[in-house]
């Protein structure tokens, strides 16, 4: 069953779903999220198709086959830990709209869309630049929301800042994003490399009959066999849920403008000639996020 609300939010997802656990928690919250609407899902970097076929699956878990999925610009080879979750599911097999042009597809919906569409993106932005570079006027009509970079400090307790793995994969697709006159937001590692679901928190999830969370946690499980990291009674690092969250609230986040470049080796650094962004820099209320994350995700 749908959990949009009557006056939510046009979303577009682009995702690397499957090299990092994060993304498979962010889908399921921005599922369970009633302020938003989901209009489609993009497949990000490496093996795309891989990726689609598991955002397909998950949707129909989710019974939202009424989202269409989009292949996004494959890339190289990346490691896809939840592979094995799939099996032998084919894009074919899902009931919903497949897209194999995943760029048009996101072109066509923000275009044809009849207020701004919030572009929430949550890997590398090369689907996002090709998009850019195809239709420069999809910055007029949507808004970019986005789990990128690190200004201050890492994920790593005591760590510096560090380039992130979103920026740092293409960082002439974050340029060009960065550059698109929409309004941007992002929650770099300083907010979004403290999230993880502990002791009662996480047992909720990890105990919860709901079908979406049953298949989150047994893609963590799995991810976790195939040579991911964490453990059975705790989470890893939620990064991607926070840019869910900015998607439809602020509250819980202190935001800032910033003029932000994007280096070579991929670090992003406050500049005067830089890129106008707002910027999570700081948590007001951390433990109440969290909550929101469990409520959502378990179900309850």
């Amino acid at each position: 069953m749908s959990a949009k609300a009557a006056a939510s939010i046009p979303v577009v997802l682009d995702t690397d779903i499957g090299t990092d656990i994060d993304d498979a928690w962010a889908l399921a919250m921005l599922l369970r999220s009633p302020e938003l609407d989901l209009k489609l899902v993009t497949s990000a970097t490496g093996d795309t198709e891989t990726r689609a076929r598991l955002a397909c699956r998950t949707l129909e878990v989710a019974g939202r086959t009424d989202v269409p999925v989009g292949v996004g610009v494959p890339g190289g080879e990346i490691a896809i830990g939840q592979a094995a979750w799939i099996g032998d599911y084919r894009l074919s097999d899902y009931p919903g709209a497949v897209h194999e042009d995943g760029v048009a597809a996101m072109i066509d919906i923000i275009m044809a869309s009849a207020e701004p569409v919030t572009l929430v993106a949550i890997g590398p932005l090369t689907n996002v630049a090709a998009a850019l570079e195809r239709e420069p006027r999809i910055a007029k009509r949507a808004r970019f929301v986005g789990m990128h970079g690190s200004l201050k400090w890492s994920h790593h307790a005591g760590h510096g800042a560090i380039g992130e793995y979103n920026v740092k994969t293409d960082v002439a697709a974050c340029r060009r994003a960065f550059a698109a006159p929409w309004e941007k937001t992002i929650t770099p590692l300083d907010t979004c490399g403290r999230v993880r679901l502990t002791g009662e928190r996480y047992r909720a999830i990890s105990e919860s009959p709901d079908p979406l969370a049953r298949a989150v946690v047994e893609n963590y499980r799995i991810w976790r066999e195939a040579g991911g990291q964490g453990a059975g009674d705790a989470s890893t690092v939620l990064f991607d849920t926070v840019a869910v969250y900015l998607s439809f609230s602020e509250a819980l986040l202190r935001v800032e403008p910033m003029r932000l470049a994007v280096t070579d080796d991929g670090r992003i650094v406050e500049s005067p000639d830089g890129d106008a962004l707002r910027v999570a820099i700081e948590w007001k209320d951390l433990p109440a996020f969290e909550d929101l994350l469990v409520r959502r995700l378990a179900g309850t």
